[in-house]
């Protein structure tokens, strides 16, 4: 399953990005091939609409969870009529690193 996680950077040591929308990079884990692509937020300054285009960036690279700091009002209705899952972490001091372990054990459900 591809999982979407919001990060600061764009390698495993970066952090949690908490801002969904506005996020600097998005990472697309795969738990089954355990391959992941690095992907820039080319909506991070947008002046409007971050939230929604970020929502189908990551729909399209195939991601059934995304897990990040923060969900807007207006992406939450769009991410359940994709039936995607969002997972919440406030821990801005979470690396990319950790989160891929959580998964790997499937400890974020």
């Amino acid at each position: 399953m591809k999982v979407a996680i919001t990060s600061t950077g764009n390698n495993l040591e970066s952090k949690l990005d908490l801002r969904f929308g506005r996020c600097g990079y998005f990472i697309i884990y795969d738990t089954e091939t355990k391959g992941m692509e690095f992907i820039p937020n080319p909506n991070k300054d947008a002046t409007e609409g971050a939230g929604p285009a970020s929502v189908q960036l990551v729909a399209s690279k195939g991601a059934k969870k995304v897990v990040s700091g923060e969900f807007g009002f207006k992406v939450k209705s769009i991410f359940d009529s994709l039936q995607i899952q969002l997972i919440v972490l406030k821990d801005n001091e979470k690396k990319i690193s950790d989160i891929i372990e959580l998964l790997n054990h499937e400890n974020l459900n």
